[in-house]
Protein backbone atom coordinates (compact mmCIF):
# COMPACT_ATOMS: atom_id res chain seq x y z
CA UNK A 1 0.00 0.00 0.00
CA UNK A 2 1.20 3.68 -0.68
CA UNK A 3 -0.03 7.06 1.18
CA UNK A 4 0.09 9.52 -0.71
CA UNK A 5 -0.64 13.64 1.15
CA UNK A 6 -0.90 16.05 2.29
CA UNK A 7 -3.17 17.34 0.56
CA UNK A 8 -4.76 21.32 1.70
CA UNK A 9 -7.73 20.19 -0.21
CA UNK A 10 -9.11 16.67 -1.30
CA UNK A 11 -12.10 17.19 -3.06
CA UNK A 12 -13.88 13.76 -3.27
CA UNK A 13 -16.98 14.06 -5.08
CA UNK A 14 -18.04 11.32 -3.11
CA UNK A 15 -21.74 10.72 -2.70
CA UNK A 16 -23.22 13.27 -5.44
CA UNK A 17 -26.23 12.43 -7.41
CA UNK A 18 -26.14 11.25 -10.79
CA UNK A 19 -28.70 13.39 -12.55
CA UNK A 20 -29.78 17.61 -11.61
CA UNK A 21 -28.59 20.19 -10.06
CA UNK A 22 -25.61 20.61 -7.72
CA UNK A 23 -25.00 23.20 -5.23
CA UNK A 24 -21.30 23.71 -4.10
CA UNK A 25 -22.18 22.92 -0.38
CA UNK A 26 -22.66 19.75 -1.08
CA UNK A 27 -18.89 18.86 -2.21
CA UNK A 28 -17.38 16.77 0.62
CA UNK A 29 -13.83 18.90 0.95
CA UNK A 30 -11.15 16.50 3.07
CA UNK A 31 -8.92 19.91 4.79
CA UNK A 32 -5.09 18.40 5.59
CA UNK A 33 -6.17 15.03 3.39
CA UNK A 34 -3.94 11.97 2.38
CA UNK A 35 -5.33 9.30 -0.35
CA UNK A 36 -4.26 5.56 0.63
CA UNK A 37 -3.45 3.07 -2.10
CA UNK A 38 -3.71 -0.34 -2.90
CA UNK A 39 -3.44 -2.37 -6.22
CA UNK A 40 -4.36 0.54 -8.13
CA UNK A 41 -7.34 1.48 -6.57
CA UNK A 42 -8.05 3.99 -3.69
CA UNK A 43 -8.46 1.87 -0.16
CA UNK A 44 -9.20 4.83 1.75
CA UNK A 45 -9.46 9.05 1.79
CA UNK A 46 -9.08 10.87 5.13
CA UNK A 47 -6.84 13.11 7.14
CA UNK A 48 -3.05 12.23 5.96
CA UNK A 49 -2.02 12.24 9.85
CA UNK A 50 -4.69 9.90 11.06
CA UNK A 51 -4.13 7.59 7.60
CA UNK A 52 -0.27 7.73 8.95
CA UNK A 53 -0.92 6.69 12.19
CA UNK A 54 -3.26 3.61 11.33
CA UNK A 55 -0.79 2.45 8.46
CA UNK A 56 2.23 2.26 10.28
CA UNK A 57 4.21 0.22 7.15
CA UNK A 58 2.73 2.21 4.49
CA UNK A 59 4.85 3.75 1.53
CA UNK A 60 4.28 7.14 1.76
CA UNK A 61 4.54 9.43 -1.10
CA UNK A 62 4.82 13.09 0.51
CA UNK A 63 3.06 16.03 -1.40
CA UNK A 64 5.58 19.20 -1.13
CA UNK A 65 4.01 22.60 -0.88
CA UNK A 66 0.21 23.37 -0.85
CA UNK A 67 -1.58 21.35 -3.47
CA UNK A 68 -5.27 19.96 -4.25
CA UNK A 69 -6.21 17.38 -5.47
CA UNK A 70 -9.85 16.39 -7.60
CA UNK A 71 -10.37 13.19 -9.37
CA UNK A 72 -8.97 13.19 -13.37
CA UNK A 73 -11.38 14.40 -15.56
CA UNK A 74 -12.95 12.08 -18.46
CA UNK A 75 -13.29 13.93 -22.16
CA UNK A 76 -15.89 11.25 -23.12
CA UNK A 77 -15.97 12.48 -27.12
CA UNK A 78 -13.54 13.40 -28.92
CA UNK A 79 -12.10 13.13 -32.80
CA UNK A 80 -8.32 13.33 -31.88
CA UNK A 81 -7.63 10.44 -34.96
CA UNK A 82 -7.45 12.84 -37.96
CA UNK A 83 -5.05 13.91 -40.41
CA UNK A 84 -4.22 17.41 -41.64
CA UNK A 85 -5.27 20.91 -40.90
CA UNK A 86 -8.03 23.43 -41.17
CA UNK A 87 -7.38 26.49 -39.69
CA UNK A 88 -8.29 27.81 -43.56
CA UNK A 89 -12.03 26.70 -42.27
CA UNK A 90 -11.96 28.65 -39.52
CA UNK A 91 -10.91 31.61 -40.81
CA UNK A 92 -13.52 31.84 -43.76
CA UNK A 93 -16.05 31.26 -41.46
CA UNK A 94 -14.90 34.68 -39.58
CA UNK A 95 -15.07 36.21 -42.82
CA UNK A 96 -18.18 35.59 -42.84
CA UNK A 97 -18.61 32.13 -45.20
CA UNK A 98 -21.32 29.76 -44.89
CA UNK A 99 -20.77 25.68 -44.26
CA UNK A 100 -22.00 24.83 -47.84
CA UNK A 101 -19.59 27.65 -49.42
CA UNK A 102 -16.37 25.99 -47.19
CA UNK A 103 -17.47 22.79 -48.42
CA UNK A 104 -17.31 23.94 -51.91
CA UNK A 105 -13.86 25.55 -51.76
CA UNK A 106 -12.44 22.29 -50.45
CA UNK A 107 -12.87 22.61 -47.03
CA UNK A 108 -15.64 21.15 -44.57
CA UNK A 109 -15.38 16.88 -42.92
CA UNK A 110 -14.87 15.88 -46.62
CA UNK A 111 -11.23 17.82 -46.72
CA UNK A 112 -9.89 15.75 -43.19
CA UNK A 113 -11.71 12.70 -44.97
CA UNK A 114 -9.31 13.53 -47.43
CA UNK A 115 -6.56 13.96 -45.36
CA UNK A 116 -6.57 11.31 -43.15
CA UNK A 117 -7.17 8.86 -45.96
CA UNK A 118 -3.88 9.80 -47.16
CA UNK A 119 -1.77 10.31 -44.18
CA UNK A 120 0.13 7.26 -43.21
CA UNK A 121 -0.20 4.76 -40.20
CA UNK A 122 2.78 5.97 -38.26
CA UNK A 123 1.87 10.07 -39.33
CA UNK A 124 -1.59 9.14 -37.58
CA UNK A 125 -0.44 7.23 -34.67
CA UNK A 126 2.77 10.27 -33.59
CA UNK A 127 -0.28 12.91 -33.60
CA UNK A 128 -2.61 11.16 -31.82
CA UNK A 129 -0.09 9.76 -29.12
CA UNK A 130 0.67 13.52 -29.09
CA UNK A 131 -3.04 14.52 -29.17
CA UNK A 132 -3.24 12.58 -25.96
CA UNK A 133 -0.40 13.56 -24.14
CA UNK A 134 -1.54 16.98 -24.19
CA UNK A 135 -5.10 15.39 -22.53
CA UNK A 136 -3.05 13.94 -20.02
CA UNK A 137 -1.05 16.98 -19.13
CA UNK A 138 -4.89 18.65 -18.51
CA UNK A 139 -5.71 15.79 -15.67
CA UNK A 140 -7.52 13.80 -18.43
CA UNK A 141 -6.89 10.29 -18.21
CA UNK A 142 -10.07 8.99 -19.71
CA UNK A 143 -10.58 9.43 -23.43
CA UNK A 144 -13.12 8.60 -26.14
CA UNK A 145 -11.92 8.71 -29.58
CA UNK A 146 -13.91 8.26 -32.86
CA UNK A 147 -13.27 7.05 -36.30
CA UNK A 148 -15.58 8.96 -38.98
CA UNK A 149 -12.49 10.45 -40.72
CA UNK A 150 -12.08 7.39 -42.94
CA UNK A 151 -15.84 6.31 -44.36
CA UNK A 152 -15.08 3.13 -45.77
CA UNK A 153 -14.03 -0.60 -44.69
CA UNK A 154 -10.53 0.38 -45.55
CA UNK A 155 -9.77 3.62 -43.96
CA UNK A 156 -12.74 3.56 -40.78
CA UNK A 157 -11.09 0.31 -39.94
CA UNK A 158 -7.52 1.86 -40.30
CA UNK A 159 -8.31 4.50 -37.85
CA UNK A 160 -9.98 2.17 -35.31
CA UNK A 161 -6.58 -0.13 -35.77
CA UNK A 162 -4.31 3.35 -35.08
CA UNK A 163 -6.80 3.85 -32.12
CA UNK A 164 -6.37 0.22 -30.77
CA UNK A 165 -2.19 0.59 -31.26
CA UNK A 166 -2.30 4.11 -29.33
CA UNK A 167 -4.07 2.05 -26.31
CA UNK A 168 -0.86 0.20 -25.97
CA UNK A 169 1.41 3.01 -26.13
CA UNK A 170 -0.36 5.43 -23.41
CA UNK A 171 -1.59 4.78 -19.69
CA UNK A 172 -4.67 6.43 -20.02
CA UNK A 173 -7.88 4.72 -21.07
CA UNK A 174 -8.75 5.28 -24.60
CA UNK A 175 -12.82 4.33 -25.60
CA UNK A 176 -13.06 3.87 -28.86
CA UNK A 177 -15.95 4.59 -31.14
CA UNK A 178 -16.88 3.84 -34.74
CA UNK A 179 -18.59 6.68 -36.31
CA UNK A 180 -18.79 5.88 -39.67
CA UNK A 181 -22.07 7.47 -40.07
CA UNK A 182 -20.64 10.88 -39.78
CA UNK A 183 -21.68 11.80 -43.33
CA UNK A 184 -21.98 9.95 -46.58
CA UNK A 185 -18.83 10.39 -48.24
CA UNK A 186 -18.82 12.09 -51.57
CA UNK A 187 -17.32 9.16 -53.46
CA UNK A 188 -19.87 6.32 -52.47
CA UNK A 189 -22.58 5.77 -55.08
CA UNK A 190 -25.81 5.30 -53.67
CA UNK A 191 -28.27 7.05 -51.11
CA UNK A 192 -27.80 7.58 -47.46
CA UNK A 193 -29.81 5.00 -46.30
CA UNK A 194 -27.45 2.28 -49.36
CA UNK A 195 -24.44 3.89 -47.22
CA UNK A 196 -26.01 3.06 -43.56
CA UNK A 197 -26.54 -0.33 -45.33
CA UNK A 198 -23.02 -0.57 -46.26
CA UNK A 199 -22.08 0.54 -42.83
CA UNK A 200 -24.12 -2.18 -41.57
CA UNK A 201 -23.29 -5.03 -43.48
CA UNK A 202 -19.62 -4.37 -44.21
CA UNK A 203 -17.67 -2.46 -41.86
CA UNK A 204 -19.78 -3.04 -38.44
CA UNK A 205 -18.92 -6.85 -38.69
CA UNK A 206 -15.23 -6.55 -38.86
CA UNK A 207 -15.20 -3.97 -36.59
CA UNK A 208 -16.95 -6.85 -34.10
CA UNK A 209 -14.55 -9.26 -35.72
CA UNK A 210 -11.47 -7.67 -34.69
CA UNK A 211 -12.97 -6.31 -30.98
CA UNK A 212 -12.28 -2.94 -32.34
CA UNK A 213 -15.00 -0.69 -30.87
CA UNK A 214 -18.10 -1.52 -28.74
CA UNK A 215 -19.57 1.60 -29.24
CA UNK A 216 -21.28 3.28 -32.46
CA UNK A 217 -22.08 6.93 -33.54
CA UNK A 218 -24.47 8.62 -35.82
CA UNK A 219 -24.09 12.48 -37.01
CA UNK A 220 -28.18 13.30 -37.33
CA UNK A 221 -28.68 16.80 -38.98
CA UNK A 222 -30.06 17.92 -42.21
CA UNK A 223 -26.35 18.04 -43.42
CA UNK A 224 -25.64 14.42 -42.24
CA UNK A 225 -28.21 11.61 -42.19
CA UNK A 226 -31.96 12.21 -41.31
CA UNK A 227 -33.95 11.00 -38.22
CA UNK A 228 -35.95 8.04 -39.47
CA UNK A 229 -33.28 6.30 -41.40
CA UNK A 230 -30.99 6.70 -38.41
CA UNK A 231 -33.44 5.94 -35.95
CA UNK A 232 -33.28 2.13 -38.32
CA UNK A 233 -30.00 2.27 -38.27
CA UNK A 234 -29.23 2.56 -34.71
CA UNK A 235 -31.76 0.21 -33.63
CA UNK A 236 -29.96 -2.82 -36.04
CA UNK A 237 -26.56 -1.72 -34.49
CA UNK A 238 -27.75 -2.03 -30.92
CA UNK A 239 -29.02 -6.04 -31.95
CA UNK A 240 -25.41 -6.22 -33.53
CA UNK A 241 -24.41 -5.79 -30.17
CA UNK A 242 -23.48 -1.91 -29.67
CA UNK A 243 -23.73 0.79 -27.26
CA UNK A 244 -25.16 3.56 -29.47
CA UNK A 245 -24.36 7.68 -29.19
CA UNK A 246 -25.83 10.27 -31.21
CA UNK A 247 -24.29 13.72 -32.52
CA UNK A 248 -28.21 15.18 -31.17
CA UNK A 249 -29.59 18.69 -32.24
CA UNK A 250 -26.49 20.15 -33.00
CA UNK A 251 -28.25 22.57 -35.69
CA UNK A 252 -31.84 21.41 -35.59
CA UNK A 253 -34.59 19.64 -32.22
CA UNK A 254 -35.64 16.49 -32.88
CA UNK A 255 -32.88 14.07 -32.92
CA UNK A 256 -32.22 14.12 -29.34
CA UNK A 257 -35.64 12.49 -28.91
CA UNK A 258 -34.41 9.67 -30.98
CA UNK A 259 -31.34 9.02 -28.91
CA UNK A 260 -33.72 7.97 -25.88
CA UNK A 261 -35.92 6.46 -27.80
CA UNK A 262 -33.63 3.93 -29.23
CA UNK A 263 -31.48 3.77 -25.46
CA UNK A 264 -28.05 5.55 -26.23
CA UNK A 265 -25.81 5.67 -23.75
CA UNK A 266 -25.91 9.78 -24.49
CA UNK A 267 -26.49 12.35 -26.98
CA UNK A 268 -24.15 15.03 -27.29
CA UNK A 269 -23.83 18.56 -28.91
CA UNK A 270 -27.65 19.88 -27.96
CA UNK A 271 -27.22 23.47 -28.78
CA UNK A 272 -30.53 23.29 -30.42
CA UNK A 273 -32.63 21.32 -27.80
CA UNK A 274 -36.32 22.76 -27.46
CA UNK A 275 -37.69 22.85 -24.06
CA UNK A 276 -39.89 19.55 -24.49
CA UNK A 277 -37.11 17.61 -25.35
CA UNK A 278 -35.20 19.05 -22.56
CA UNK A 279 -37.95 17.48 -20.38
CA UNK A 280 -37.68 14.00 -22.35
CA UNK A 281 -34.14 13.77 -21.65
CA UNK A 282 -34.74 14.36 -18.72
CA UNK A 283 -36.71 11.60 -17.48
CA UNK A 284 -34.10 8.99 -19.61
CA UNK A 285 -30.87 7.41 -18.38
CA UNK A 286 -29.52 9.13 -21.92
CA UNK A 287 -26.49 11.67 -20.92
CA UNK A 288 -27.05 15.16 -22.38
CA UNK A 289 -23.50 15.97 -23.37
CA UNK A 290 -22.36 19.68 -23.75
CA UNK A 291 -19.78 20.50 -26.31
CA UNK A 292 -18.91 24.01 -25.70
CA UNK A 293 -15.78 23.57 -27.69
CA UNK A 294 -18.04 23.79 -31.10
CA UNK A 295 -19.81 26.88 -29.44
CA UNK A 296 -17.29 28.41 -29.03
CA UNK A 297 -15.15 27.53 -32.79
CA UNK A 298 -18.70 27.75 -34.48
CA UNK A 299 -19.84 31.14 -32.85
CA UNK A 300 -23.04 29.61 -31.91
CA UNK A 301 -25.19 29.16 -28.54
CA UNK A 302 -24.05 26.85 -25.78
CA UNK A 303 -25.76 23.88 -24.35
CA UNK A 304 -28.63 24.57 -22.44
CA UNK A 305 -26.82 22.99 -19.71
CA UNK A 306 -28.34 24.86 -17.27
CA UNK A 307 -32.61 24.03 -18.16
CA UNK A 308 -31.19 20.13 -18.27
CA UNK A 309 -29.76 20.63 -15.05
CA UNK A 310 -32.42 21.75 -13.26
CA UNK A 311 -34.92 19.71 -15.35
CA UNK A 312 -32.79 16.39 -13.42
CA UNK A 313 -30.86 15.94 -16.74
CA UNK A 314 -27.36 13.54 -16.97
CA UNK A 315 -25.51 16.18 -17.84
CA UNK A 316 -21.30 15.26 -18.75
CA UNK A 317 -19.47 18.24 -20.48
CA UNK A 318 -16.84 17.08 -23.21
CA UNK A 319 -14.17 18.88 -25.31
CA UNK A 320 -15.19 17.77 -28.46
CA UNK A 321 -12.10 17.98 -30.16
CA UNK A 322 -12.23 18.13 -33.80
CA UNK A 323 -10.21 19.68 -36.61
CA UNK A 324 -12.89 21.34 -37.50
CA UNK A 325 -15.52 22.69 -35.54
CA UNK A 326 -13.82 22.24 -32.24
CA UNK A 327 -9.65 22.67 -32.62
CA UNK A 328 -8.72 24.01 -29.14
CA UNK A 329 -8.80 20.64 -27.09
CA UNK A 330 -8.69 22.37 -24.17
CA UNK A 331 -11.41 20.92 -21.83
CA UNK A 332 -11.13 23.07 -18.54
CA UNK A 333 -10.85 26.07 -20.51
CA UNK A 334 -14.19 25.24 -22.53
CA UNK A 335 -16.45 24.20 -19.71
CA UNK A 336 -14.99 27.00 -16.97
CA UNK A 337 -16.51 29.33 -19.91
CA UNK A 338 -19.58 27.40 -20.48
CA UNK A 339 -19.88 27.80 -16.45
CA UNK A 340 -19.96 31.70 -17.07
CA UNK A 341 -22.79 31.47 -19.93
CA UNK A 342 -24.96 29.09 -18.48
CA UNK A 343 -24.25 29.64 -14.72
CA UNK A 344 -23.06 26.64 -13.55
CA UNK A 345 -22.03 25.59 -10.07
CA UNK A 346 -18.26 24.59 -10.09
CA UNK A 347 -19.96 21.21 -8.39
CA UNK A 348 -21.69 20.67 -11.76
CA UNK A 349 -19.34 21.49 -13.72
CA UNK A 350 -17.14 19.40 -12.03
CA UNK A 351 -19.60 16.11 -12.13
CA UNK A 352 -19.97 17.13 -15.84
CA UNK A 353 -16.22 16.14 -16.28
CA UNK A 354 -15.69 13.38 -13.58
CA UNK A 355 -18.10 10.76 -13.08
CA UNK A 356 -21.18 11.97 -15.01
CA UNK A 357 -18.69 11.95 -18.27
CA UNK A 358 -17.81 8.14 -16.97
CA UNK A 359 -21.14 7.40 -17.02
CA UNK A 360 -21.77 8.31 -20.83
CA UNK A 361 -18.87 5.74 -21.51
CA UNK A 362 -20.20 2.69 -19.22
CA UNK A 363 -17.55 3.28 -16.85
CA UNK A 364 -18.43 3.59 -13.30
CA UNK A 365 -15.44 2.67 -11.31
CA UNK A 366 -13.67 6.23 -11.99
CA UNK A 367 -14.60 9.82 -11.56
CA UNK A 368 -15.16 10.19 -7.89
CA UNK A 369 -12.16 9.92 -5.06
CA UNK A 370 -13.86 6.55 -3.02
CA UNK A 371 -12.12 3.09 -1.64
CA UNK A 372 -12.61 0.85 -4.64
CA UNK A 373 -12.30 3.20 -7.31
CA UNK A 374 -9.70 3.56 -9.93
CA UNK A 375 -6.95 5.73 -8.61
CA UNK A 376 -6.51 8.18 -11.38
CA UNK A 377 -6.32 11.70 -9.77
CA UNK A 378 -5.23 15.29 -10.64
CA UNK A 379 -3.43 17.65 -8.33
CA UNK A 380 -2.63 21.48 -8.54
CA UNK A 381 -0.28 23.84 -7.11
CA UNK A 382 -3.23 25.86 -4.81
CA UNK A 383 -4.84 25.82 -1.66
CA UNK A 384 -7.97 26.35 -3.05
CA UNK A 385 -9.98 23.91 -5.77
CA UNK A 386 -12.09 26.79 -6.93
CA UNK A 387 -8.62 27.68 -8.23
CA UNK A 388 -8.84 25.51 -11.01
CA UNK A 389 -12.50 26.99 -12.96
CA UNK A 390 -11.50 30.70 -11.85
CA UNK A 391 -8.41 30.19 -13.81
CA UNK A 392 -10.09 29.25 -17.28
CA UNK A 393 -7.33 26.62 -17.71
CA UNK A 394 -4.44 28.71 -17.30
CA UNK A 395 -3.70 26.72 -13.80
CA UNK A 396 -1.72 24.09 -15.24
CA UNK A 397 -2.31 20.71 -13.41
CA UNK A 398 0.98 19.79 -11.45
CA UNK A 399 1.04 15.78 -11.20
CA UNK A 400 -1.45 13.66 -13.09
CA UNK A 401 -2.00 10.32 -11.41
CA UNK A 402 -3.03 6.91 -13.22
CA UNK A 403 -3.62 3.70 -10.85
CA UNK A 404 -1.87 5.66 -7.98
CA UNK A 405 1.03 6.13 -9.82
CA UNK A 406 2.21 9.64 -11.16
CA UNK A 407 3.08 9.88 -14.50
Amino acid sequence: MKLIGPFKQVVTLANLPLRGKLSDQQLEIIVDGGILIKNNEIQKIGNFETLKSQNQNVEIETIEGEQIVLPAFVDSHTHICFGGNRANDFAMRNAGKTYLEIAESGGGIWSSVQHTRNASEEELLKTLLKRIDFLISLGITTIEVKSGYGLDVENELKMLRIIKKAQDKTQATLVPTCLSAHLKPRDFEGSNEEYLEYILTEILPKVKEENLAKRVDIFIEKSAFQPEESKEFLLKTKDLGFEITVHADQFTPGSSRIAVEVGAKSADHLEATIDEDIEFLAQSETVATALPGASLGLGEKFTPARKLLDAGAIVAIASDWNPGSAPMGNLITQASILATFEKLTTAEVLAGMTFRSAFALGLEDRGRLEPNLKADFVTYKTNNFQNVLYNQGSLKAEHVYINGVKI
